[in-house]
């Protein structure tokens, strides 16, 4: 096995430091891979602290381009980013923080009919879109590809985080059995703090970073949900369906 380099030992330090990472867990970080799907709010935190701890692959997809309004909250853009595509702007950034990183741009929406062939790439998932289409697909190819799929979601002052392992707990169909009326508000009509987004990915990512690692108690069969307002943090329990339409048995 490859020992880390002295400046890796110096990047990762603090890593190291840390009892459940240590040496062997850092090789391991470099040896492991991730996807994170959508390179906004959730996403642009959730990569760079991935690629910070020394993930050693990471694939970044998003079909956008940089708007003004994405910089109050999506922090791997510039305002000199602008009309850029956002997997360009990110994998910038993130090769720039972290040179040991292979940073994999896919510079387009991620779809059911190319779900599968990405996530199959990768050793997990970071869902980071913000539409419960996307987020359905995303379910769907990871139980068929038996990736783990770390699912966040946020509006105005609150959010909440959930780690899937394929048909070892329930996945997001069995707590969302179907999208929520087009009545429902979003982002756009109730806002999000810049901070809420990141605060959720932080969590994303460290779940990441525990999965990868095999250590600590993982958010799966319950949804962490945190209210900023009033600072309040609580786990709900959820349980497999045995009649969701994506895990269920047939």
């Amino acid at each position: 096995m490859v020992d880390l380099s002295p400046l890796q030992e110096k990047r990762y330090h603090r890593n190291i430091q840390v009892p459940c990472v240590g040496v062997e867990g850092q090789k391991k970080l470099l040896r492991s891979s991730a996807l994170v799907v959508g390179a906004g709010g959730l996403g642009s935190p959730a990569a760079y602290y991935l690629v910070a701890a020394g993930i050693g692959r990471l694939g970044i997809a998003d079909g956008d381009v940089v708007d003004l309004s994405n910089l109050q909250r999506q922090i791997l853009h510039f305002t000199p980013d602008l009309g850029r595509p956002k997997v360009e702007s990110a994998a910038d950034k993130l090769q720039a923080l972290n040179p040991d990183c292979e940073i994999i741009q896919h510079p387009f929406a991620v779809t059911a009919e190319n779900a599968a062939e990405v996530v199959a790439q990768y050793d997990l998932v970071v869902d980071a879109t913000d539409n419960f289409a996307a987020r359905f697909v995303l379910n769907k190819a990871c139980l068929e590809m038996r990736r783990p799929f770390i699912h966040a979601a946020v509006l105005s002052m609150s959010g909440r985080v959930m780690t899937i392992l394929p048909y070892e707990g329930p996945c997001l169909r069995c707590v969302f059995r179907e999208p929520p009326a087009l009545s429902a508000k979003t982002t756009f009509e109730l806002g999000v703090l810049g901070t809420i987004p990141g605060l959720a990915a932080c969590l994303q990512a460290t779940e990441a970073i525990k999965y990868l690692l095999g250590q600590g108690e993982l958010l799966v069969n319950r949804m962490l949900i945190f209210d900023a307002l009033s600072m309040h943090f609580a786990t709900a329990e959820v349980i497999r369906d045995p009649e969701c339409p994506d895990c269920g048995v047939p």
